[in-house]
Formats: C-alpha cells, structure tokens, sequence
C-alpha cells in the first residue's frame, strides 16, 4: 500500500507551520508601529526640511581659505511644498572647490533646513539636491527589466521584495528605534522575511521548505559566530562615520555595536537565498532523476555542485564590500600606514569582520542545507519504497509453443 498520501500530509502541515510562524510574527510586526521611539529627532523647535526650487543666482564668488578656494554663492529660493510653500529666501551657500563638484543653476531641485537660532532669527542653508526623479525611474526600469524576463517569478520576486522592505522599515527599524536588542529583532524579521520572499519567488512546495530551514540554521550560526568575533575584536560599532549622529539623534538610547551585528545579519540574507534554493533544487532533480538514489550519493553529488557556487559566492561577497569601502581602502593605500597598523583602525576591522563573517555563514549554508534536504528526501524513500516490478506479460498464444 502507498502512502504517499500520508507523505503529502506531513509536507503540508509543515508548509502551514512555517506559514502560521510568520503571520504570528507579522502579527507582532503590525503591533510594533505605534512603538515609542527612542531619541525621537523631529521634536518641536527643530529645523524642518523643504523642498525648494533655485529661482536666481544672485552672486558667485571665489574666496581664498586655509581649507583652499571656496566658492560663496547667493541664491535665490522659492520652497515648494509644505505650510511655507511659495514662500522665497534668500541665502548664500558655501562649496570648497572639489573635483565633480556641482554647482546651483537656476531650476536646481533642492532640499533645504530652515529653523531658528537662540536669538530668535530664522537660518536656512540647502542640504542636498533633489534627486527622486532619476531614482523612481531606475526602480521602475529595474521592475520592468524583472518582469520582462522573469514573467510571473519575476513579479513574485517584486512581491517579496516589497514585503521585505515593508518589514525593515514597520518593524527592525522600529524595534530597534524603540531600544529592542537589535540581535533579537533581526533574527525576528529575517524569520519572517525568509518565509514570504522564498515561498512568493520558488511555490509552496518541500523544496522551499528544505531551503528555509537550512537558510534559518546559517544564519543562526552566523549570528553566534558574528557575537563571538565582534567581542574578541572589541568591536564598538563606530567605525561608521553614520553611528555618531544615530548616538546624538538617539540620545545614546541605541546599541550602535549590536546595530553592526544585525547589519551583518541582513546583508548575508539576500545571497543565501540564492545558494540554499540552490542547493534544494539541485538535490530534488537528483533524487528526481534517480529514484534509488542513496542518502550519501545524494549529498555527495549535490555538493560537488555546491562546491562550485561557494567558490562564485565567497568571491562575489569579498568584492561586494570591497567596492562599498574602496574609497577608505584607497585612503589607507595611499598612506604610509602599513597592513598590521591599518587592521587595527575600527573602521577596517568592522569590514573584515562583516567579510569573513558573512563568508563563513554562506560557506556553511551549502552543506547545512544539503544535509537537511538529501536526509529529507531520503526518509522520504524509506516511507515510500519503490513498487515491486509488475509481472512478465506474455502473448496470448504462449501455451502452444
């Protein structure tokens, strides 16, 4: 008798586990919005942000300083948006002359901070260029690129993207804001987003499943490995120069190191996607292909493929964050600093920690999820033994021979 029905079931309440698993979290997640920030930055009698439009430059003029030429421009502003909008100011700005420096033009989007100084007068100064317009643009090229050649994984993906930046931005960021251990938080969230972006992008099916499972397991291990290596490093965090003002702005009410450990946690998450799904989908088609397929086969096979994409990976990564720190890398190049004196500057050793962390977490994932998915669907085997070969059939007229 078979009982691959029974197996179906099993799979089932599984897949419903982990999907009842993350609506209790997305459950505490929609709890979390109305939490109290700590540090809130936007308190009356703070300087309040603009967007404002350069109708005339009214001067421009190079000054000598100890610093080099600065160039001081009067502008004419009109704000656009807003209790003042319509209303016009009138400010100088001032630019140190540097290469692909960008200078005001009449029509120039920017956004500018207006408030009070203790004597009661009102100053205004511009704090970037308006640039949303570009950036809306590239997003919709990048969804239509992704829907084009993906077709309907391509929308899925889209789905579970937004959800992921919709959990960062209702939950982590709040939590955290609100003092939550950051560690915790994460963990949390990346439960919640590894469910909805690998179920949304590959199915409800084992192989998913199999994924999830030994994607959560890494990063744990990640995480433990990442706490152990940031405290034997005395690692304080600050080695971004961003922490200074989150500590001001927070009122020191932030844990800026275990901020750097969740930022840890949430960059390995994208790429594990690719190499656990990955992993359970090259054993599945193996097992697929072979029926009789043993457990150890199985795991071999389906590693020395993974193998192969952990070399790709771990080489992906180290130049990932190598381009993201390539300016502090060419400080440190072009100084007389040596290697052994560089790695102890905060900033250096934060970046080989996220590095290696991160790379060991990946290089774990492939055998972890390889494991868990070839003894899955080895027990699966077990419980669902090949059929006897059916009888030899013979011609009608087999007795008269």
């Amino acid at each position: 008798m078979s009982r691959q029905p029974y197996m179906s079931l099993a799979a089932r309440w599984a897949h419903w586990g982990i999907v009842l698993l993350l609506l209790g979290l997305a459950s505490l997640s929609a709890c979390s919005s109305g939490a109290e920030v700590a540090g809130n930055v936007s308190e009356q009698g703070s300087p309040r942000t603009y967007d404002a439009v350069v109708t005339k430059v009214l001067r421009e003029n190079a000054v000598q300083t100890t610093e080099g030429i600065e160039t001081h421009t009067t502008i004419e502003l009109e704000i656009t948006n807003g209790e003042r909008r319509g209303e016009r100011l009138t400010l100088e700005q001032e630019m140190i002359n540097v290469p692909n420096a960008q200078t005001l033009q009449p029509g120039d989007g920017v956004m500018i901070e207006v408030g009070q100084n203790p004597d009661g007068s009102e100053f205004a100064y511009i704090t970037e260029y308006i640039r949303r317009a570009p950036l809306y643009w590239l997003f919709a090229l990048f969804g239509v690129v992704t829907i084009v050649v993906a077709r309907k994984r391509g929308m899925a993906s889209l789905g579970g993207m937004a959800l992921s930046f919709l959990i960062i931005f209702q939950f982590i960021i709040p939590q955290i804001l609100a003092g939550g251990d950051p560690l915790i938080v994460v963990m949390a969230g990346a439960a919640v987003i590894i469910a909805v972006t690998f179920y949304l992008s590959h199915g409800l099916n084992r192989k998913t499943t199999a994924a999830i499972v030994g994607t959560l397991i890494a990063l744990v291990c990640t995480g433990i490995l990442a706490v152990i290596f940031i405290q034997a490093a005395r690692l304080s965090g600050f080695g971004a120069e961003e922490t200074v003002f989150l500590t001001r702005a927070s009122e020191g009410a932030l844990n800026i190191q275990g901020l750097y450990l969740a930022g840890i946690l949430i960059g390995l998450l994208g790429i594990l996607d690719d190499i656990t799904v990955s992993q359970a989908a090259i054993a599945f088609q193996l097992k697929a292909a072979s029926p009789q397929i043993r457990f150890s086969e199985l795991y071999t096979r389906t590693m020395d493929v993974g193998k192969d994409h952990i070399a790709s990976l771990v080489n992906t990564l180290v130049l990932v964050y190598a381009g993201a720190a390539l300016p502090l890398l060419l400080l440190f190049g072009s100084s007389a600093v040596s290697f052994d004196v560089a790695i102890n500057f905060e900033m250096i050793a934060e970046e080989i920690v996220r590095t290696l962390v991160a790379s060991i977490g990946l290089i774990l994932a492939v055998p972890i999820t390889t494991f868990i998915t070839a003894a899955w669907l080895s027990r699966a085997r077990q419980r669902n033994p090949a059929p006897y070969p059916p009888p030899p059939s013979f011609p009608p007229d087999w007795r008269e021979h």
